[in-house]
Formats: C-alpha cells, structure tokens, sequence
C-alpha cells in the first residue's frame, strides 16, 4: 500500500466538497430529505479527531498556480450536507482500494480501454471518455474530472484540454493501445498517477451529493427503507468506501432513462433491493447481498449479444470486497 508515497499529494486533496461535480449530480442541496437521510446521531460518526499536517504538494515535478494547505479535524467534522467528513487516511485506504479494483494498482492501466467497451476508461476511477459524436449511455464522466483537476491547479497539457470539449482522440482501442507508446498519452498516465489524491476526493464528493438525491428518487413506498439502508451503511466502519466504490463502479442509479429494459443498476436500486438494516457488520452483507442481485438483473436484461455474463465473475469478487472492506 502507498500511503507514505501518497502522503505529499495529500495538500491537494482539500476538503472534500471544494470544486468540481459529477454531470449527473448538483450542488444545490435538497432540504426536503434531510430528515429522512440525516436523522442518525451524529456522535456516532465522531469517532476520530484525526487531523491533517500542512503540506506542500506538487503534481508530475511541475510548481502548480499556488500551493494549498488545508488543516482541519475530519472525521468529527460534519459538513453542510450533514453527513461525516473523511480522515486523511481513510481517504488513502479508499484511493488505494479503487486503484486496485480498477486497475490492479498498475499506473500503466490509468489510460486504458476495456474488451467489449466503446469507450475509453481514464485515471483512478476509470472515468469514462467517450470518442466525439459517441453515444455516452453510460455517462461521459472524465472530462468533469479533467475540470476537477484543473480548478485544483492542475495544469493540463494542451492537447488534454483540447480533447476534452472535442472527446477522447482514439475511437478504438486498437487505436489507443498504439498511441500508448507515444509521449503524449504517457505524460497523460504521470498526471493521472500523480493526482490519484484529488481524484479520490472527486469521486467521495460525487457520492456524498447523491445521497439526498438517492431519497428523493426512490419511489414513495421504499424511500424510508433508502435512508435507513443509507444510514446503516453510512455509519459501519468501511461503509464510506463501499458507498463511494460502488457509485464510481456502477453509478448512482438516478438516471431513469438509463438501464436495462427499464431496470437500472446503480447505488439506489441496491438500497431499494437490500434489506432494512441497521449500522453494523451485517448491514455490509446485506448491502453485497443486494449488489450481487442487481448486478445478475442487469445481465439477464443485457442484450445477449454483448455476453455480458463473462464480467459477472469479476463483479462479484469486486462486490465481495464490502463485506470486509478494512478501510
């Protein structure tokens, strides 16, 4: 694990909630469900008073616009939103853990197109960056990230910015296995390698917006169970990572034209499918419980010309994760 490495790029992670959302989720809170979604005793998150040194951060050996300290309690500090914010280690333990899942922790698969995709899969999260005129029906997401970066101070090769209002510059992966050899694309994988920090704290606020939105989107007679699921898995040591994992692996759910024959697969149709639970070791399995289900739904609605059982396996070693997640 490369927590020590990591430590330096920590100043560039800032508070969570800073800059930067994903296309799909807004900045503007929704009062109406804090009820139901914040209603837990807060002390309960308070475990920590883990506080975060002043450091100076760099990115891939060049002096950014200007250098950010941050110090701040972060476990026991709540944010506007109600829920608990992250320590610095939890968030390490996290960007490790999504490194691994996405990646294998191998920096080469940073900038990488999986068999069976149309799109390209970028940085830690394999955000998705979809060739222009594409249809993204799975989210473009990367190019909200390549704003991420830059509102962070990140500076951005040229041709990055470029891409990113024009789409990525490979349309097939035969395209971009070729162009991996090139300087530009391994500048693009230092860059992404080196702001693994910034892009973990993207991918937690993305999941602490949808939280309120989740409740507000399940149908009337299941939001109750949502919030408490929520909540439940919200308030179990490593519960912030099974959250955050799995948005950034199959989305938040909030889309109602996305899915299989009408059926989504993101983080609101497993709160709906998991059973009431409450904080505690036994809420992770039933939150796995769930996302296995969920996830065999999607393959049995998949057009069976995309053999989509073949990934079945692999998301179930990926799920299997939460149940003991040590983070």
């Amino acid at each position: 694990m490369r927590i020590r490495a990591w430590g330096t790029l920590f100043a560039l992670a800032v508070a969570i909630g800073t800059s930067g959302c994903s296309q799909t989720i807004h900045t503007a809170k929704d009062d109406d469900s804090d009820d139901l979604l914040f209603g837990y005793n807060k002390s309960t998150v308070a475990k920590k008073n883990t506080k975060i040194q002043k450091a100076q951060g760099s990115q891939g050996g060049r002096k950014q616009a200007a250098t950010q300290r941050q110090t701040y309690a972060a476990v026991n500090e709540v944010s506007e939103s109600g829920m608990p914010r992250l320590s610095s280690n939890e968030l390490l333990l996290i960007a490790d853990r999504i490194f691994k899942n996405e990646s294998g922790g191998d920096p080469d698969k940073l900038v990488h197109w999986n068999d069976g995709e149309n799109f390209a899969s970028m940085g830690l999260g394999h955000f998705t960056w979809y060739p222009a005129g594409r249809a993204a029906r799975f989210g473009n997401t990367f190019p909200d990230l390549l704003g991420h970066l830059q509102s962070n101070g990140v500076q951005l090769p040229v041709w990055v910015q470029q891409a990113r209002y024009q789409g990525a510059p490979w349309r097939t992966k035969a395209e971009l296995m070729q162009a991996k050899h090139t300087g530009q694309v391994r500048e693009l994988q230092d860059l992404l390698y080196q702001t693994r920090l910034l892009q973990a704290a993207y991918i937690v606020e993305r999941t602490r917006r949808a939280m309120p939105k989740l409740v507000n989107a399940a149908p009337a007679h299941s939001r109750a169970r949502v919030a408490q699921n929520l909540n439940a898995i919200a308030n179990t040591p490593g519960g912030w990572y099974v959250l955050v994992d799995y948005v950034n692996f199959k989305g938040e759910g909030l889309n109602t034209s996305g899915g299989y024959k009408g059926q989504n697969w993101g983080l609101l149709q497993v709160l709906e499918d998991m059973q009431p639970s409450q904080p505690g070791q036994q809420s992770l399995h039933l939150f796995a419980d769930a996302a296995n289900r969920v996830l065999a739904r999607r393959v049995r609605n998949s057009p069976p010309a995309r053999n989509e059982a073949r990934w079945l396996a692999g998301w179930s070693n990926r799920i299997n994760t939460y149940r003991y997640p040590n983070v």
